[in-house]
């Protein structure tokens, strides 16, 4: 498992690709790549505008929507990730609720 943060540029958003989804929901679909290595900002996730199997065949370049990076990861197999202290506390809480019976 992994905890990311994130942003998004919302004027990059296609809004003829926002679907409707049940009870006025609405959806925009995003693929997200995590990168072995960091940018020199420290950031390791890339976000894009999922492409149709259209746009896929026709090698349309990807639209870059946003960044960011892995803050938490329990993946052992993996280098250890940078952990905030801010991050790795509330990742404890959220561990110690799951077992908590109140």
């Amino acid at each position: 498992m992994k905890i990311i943060n994130a942003s998004i540029d919302l004027n990059k958003i296609d809004r003829t690709k926002i679907v409707a989804g049940k009870n006025g929901a609405k959806y925009y679909n995003v693929g997200i790549i995590v990168s072995d290595e960091k940018n020199q900002y420290g950031q390791d996730v890339s976000i894009y505008d999922e492409q149709s199997k259209e746009e896929r065949e026709e090698r349309k370049p990807k639209k870059y929507l946003g960044n960011g990076k892995v803050v938490w990861s329990n993946d052992t197999d993996k280098k250890v990730v940078d952990v905030p202290d801010e991050a790795q506390a509330k990742s404890k809480r959220i561990q110690e609720d799951e077992f908590s019976p109140f």
